[in-house]
Formats: C-alpha cells, sequence, structure tokens
C-alpha cells in the first residue's frame, strides 16, 4: 500500500495542531503580551494577522502535494521534519505565552526556524515551487525569533 494518503493526512493533522495549539497559547494572556516592551522591529499587528494564515496555507498546500507528488522518502523525510518544526514552534508558544520563560521560548523557536529552512529546501529539491511557497514560513519564523530574542533581552526580571 502506498503510503501517499498517510503522508497527506499527516501533514494537515500537524497544521491544524499547529494552528489550534498556538492560537490557544497565543490567546491565553493578552494583557502580558500588551504589556511588554516591544523590540522596534516587531511589524504591526495586522501583519501577523496576514502571516499566519498564510503560513498554514503555504504548509498545508506544500505538504499535501508533496504527499501526493514527491518521492515517498522526500516526503516522508519532509513530514518529519515538519512534525520537529511544529513541535519547536508549539514550545515556543507555550513557554512564552504561558509560563513567560522567554528565553527558553527564544531558543526553541531558533531551532523551529533553522528547522523552517530545511522544510523550503526539501521541498525546492523536490517540487521547487512548493519550496518557493515556503520561503515566507522560513522568513517569518527567522524574523519571529529576533523578536524572541528581543522580548528576552527586553524583559525585566519579576
Amino acid at each position: 500500500m502506498r503510503q501517499q494518503p498517510f503522508v497527506a493526512a499527516g501533514v494537515v493533522v500537524a497544521v491544524v495542531a499547529y494552528a489550534v495549539l498556538a492560537t490557544r497559547w497565543v490567546s491565553s494572556d493578552p494583557g502580558w503580551y500588551a504589556s511588554l516592551d516591544k523590540p522596534a522591529w516587531q511589524p504591526p499587528d495586522w501583519v501577523f494577522g496576514v502571516a499566519w494564515p498564510y503560513n498554514f496555507l503555504a504548509i498545508a498546500v506544500a505538504g499535501v502535494t508533496l504527499a501526493l507528488r514527491a518521492p515517498a522518502r522526500t516526503s516522508g523525510v519532509w513530514l518529519a521534519v515538519l512534525v520537529a518544526d511544529v513541535a519547536l514552534a508549539l514550545t515556543w508558544a507555550y513557554l512564552f505565552y504561558v509560563p513567560h520563560a522567554l528565553w527558553p521560548a527564544a531558543c526553541a523557536l531558533g531551532a523551529g526556524a533553522l528547522l523552517a529552512w530545511v522544510l523550503a529546501a526539501v521541498a525546492w529539491r523536490a517540487l521547487p515551487w512548493t519550496g518557493w511557497v515556503l520561503l515566507p514560513y522560513a522568513l517569518w519564523l527567522t524574523v519571529a525569533t529576533s523578536l524572541a530574542v528581543g522580548f528576552a533581552t527586553r524583559r525585566t526580571p519579576a
């Protein structure tokens, strides 16, 4: 039996889990986030509202396409990297927004950003347009990592 449907389903499950859990943790304490001293390079709030839906859609489209059209080994590797990337990004969301552990959160997101670049590279090698579609995600996590470090350096110890 071919693994394509299972990999495609894994992509969808990973993206849905990413979106649901990140939204849950990001909205857990909005007053705390609003009170933070923001880095000067933080984009306006509306950019987040555009970037995240694009990122989730891009990951889903690229991942399902790779699952259905790329060699089985490539799509399996891509899914494994995606799951690790999602785990790291969710670790960031939890650590940043729930216990407010800013430095560990920044480290988790930095590792996730590195994996986002790996996702784009693996996708590009298999189907170049899918790699291009994922570049904004990799760039976004890279910028988000710089913001996470910026928040951590500005945080006054409690």
